[in-house]
């Protein structure tokens, strides 16, 4: 009797603690059904367009939990605050795209008399509880949700925690106009109070007309949720089109002949953002290592390449600057160009893309 007491007591508190609003809804009704509709759709979950295992043949997920809390590098994270520039929120009349990164995913490309905010987390860690997460690097939280005046889009490339961010985007919601994102996403969004009006859902291959700007969804290689249901939603890259300017916002993906064909059909772009950290030997094809990022920018036909999703927080297990010093290596030894600026610091397209090794010898 008491064993059933308890059995039922702890199903309660799971039930309460995984429907609170942080977690997010799946998605149901007609969204579910779009999904379900989709080509990559299969036995009641999304697809990868290889097949993507979560870690190589031979790795238990003990063998990772044991690695994770026992072979991080000493230098995981910054003993120091980092040094960042105050970045200008405000300034949209530069006829060229200006970008001002925030750490890990979060940018924003400012345009003429519009702005873009890509998949921003400004809350101190990456996860649904705070004290089950690492907190970002000291001197890295150089802006709040409250410091934005007015958005025109919010872009999120996919649900996972580190790229959509449930107490940032409840304190943008009412300054932001449009919200685009993979398709599944909305379903979060609409649990948080955002008016379905406001949310562009798509899918790969689709397309997102604002007028002067366009945003189309492409195939990259990972995995959603933001429980214990996997792949209920969709991750995506994004191809942003403005003028005579095309970016492509990369989100997260593993390494693999997609970033080719997307380069044949929309490329080459002025600049690509790309993942460059979290990467580990025990889950090799959903994140890129450093030379797999450059790889993907000479297949994507970038001009110029700007590395992202590390300098704010610890996913994985590697030295906190260690994705962008072999980044740099190799992008020098196959002559690809490449920006590094300090967070806060613009980059401008055709324009000024800094490249100071500014991350060097901080300890």
């Amino acid at each position: 009797m008491i064993f059933a007491f308890v059995t039922i007591a702890i199903l309660i508190v799971f039930f309460i603690i995984t429907n609170i609003p942080v977690f997010g809804k799946l998605p149901a009704g007609e969204r579910k059904k779009l999904i379900s509709q989709l080509p990559n759709y299969k036995n009641g979950a999304l697809q990868n367009l290889s097949v993507t295992p979560m870690q190589p043949e031979g790795v238990s997920l003990f063998d990772i939990l044991k690695s994770f809390l026992f072979g991080k590098h000493p230098n995981k994270k910054p003993k120091y605050s980092l040094p960042s520039v105050k970045p200008d929120l405000t300034n949209y009349n530069n006829p060229k795209p200006e970008i001002i990164w925030f750490g890990h995913s979060s940018y924003l490309i400012k345009l003429p008399n519009m702005n873009v905010l890509v998949d921003p987390v400004f809350s101190d860690t990456p996860s649904p509880f705070s004290f089950v997460s690492t907190k970002a690097f000291a001197g890295t939280n150089i802006v709040k949700a409250e410091d934005f005046d007015s958005l025109d889009v919010i872009l999120i490339t996919h649900d996972h925690y580190d790229h959509l961010d449930y107490p940032t985007i409840l304190k943008l919601s009412k300054k932001t106009k449009t919200f685009v994102c993979s398709l599944g996403v909305g379903a979060h969004l609409e649990k948080w109070g955002i008016n379905k009006d406001k949310i562009i859902e798509i899918a790969w291959h689709q397309t997102a007309d604002l007028g002067k700007l366009k945003f189309t969804a492409v195939p990259a290689r990972h995995f959603t949720g933001r429980k214990f249901k996997r792949n209920q939603t969709l991750w995506s890259a994004f191809v942003m089109d403005f003028g005579n300017f095309k970016l492509f916002l990369g989100g997260d993906s593993g390494y693999d002949t997609h970033f080719k064909e997307i380069g044949k059909q929309h490329g080459p772009f002025d600049l690509a953002f790309l993942e460059c950290g979290q990467y580990n030997a025990y889950w090799p094809f959903i994140h890129m290592f450093p030379e797999e990022t450059i790889q993907a920018a000479i297949d994507l036909g970038a001009k110029v390449l700007m590395p992202v999703h590390w300098c704010k927080f610890t996913l994985s297990m590697h030295p906190w600057n260690e994705p962008i010093q072999r980044a740099v290596e190799e992008a020098k030894l196959l002559n690809v160009k490449i920006t590094t600026p300090m967070l806060g610091e613009t980059v401008i397209i055709d324009e000024c893309y800094p490249s100071k090794r500014w991350w060097e010898n901080i300890f």
